[in-house]
């Protein structure tokens, strides 16, 4: 399987999963969730949505050419999504999935954004760096 391959695959995986739980939000989540809790799941499903789309041109570029900044943005941006928004989902949710105080786990979020912004950067890089060698 080539990386355009995979990283389309793993792309089409992440819109499924945004389209289902965005729907699951809104419609079946609303009534249970505070204004407080529904905006945390709404923003999470935003940069869920945002960066799959990220995530799936990153894999049409694979197409062009492969840097190896350009698979590692593609990992960071993947792994951004599931800390970032994974864990806005979980923190918007926690009183009806009954979960206890994050804690310590309150830092997955800053980190998620951080992953999320080295992928941005990597794949800028991975372009820049690119245009030098040609």
């Amino acid at each position: 399987m080539t990386p355009y391959q995979k990283w389309t695959l793993v792309s089409v995986f992440s819109g499924v999963l945004a389209v289902i739980l965005g729907a699951f939000g809104a419609h079946s989540l609303k009534p249970l969730l505070t204004p407080e809790q529904m905006g945390t799941f709404q923003t999470a499903s935003f940069y869920h949505f945002t960066h799959t789309i990220v995530l799936l041109i990153m894999a049409f570029t694979m197409r062009s050419y492969i840097h190896p900044y350009l698979r590692w943005a593609a990992i960071f941006i993947f792994m951004g999504i599931v800390f970032f928004s994974g864990s806005l989902y979980l923190l918007a949710c926690r009183e009806i999935l009954q979960m206890p105080p994050w804690g310590s786990l309150g830092l997955i979020t800053p980190v998620g954004g951080l992953l999320l912004i080295a992928g941005w950067v990597l794949f800028g890089l991975s372009v820049w760096k690119t245009n030098k060698n040609q």
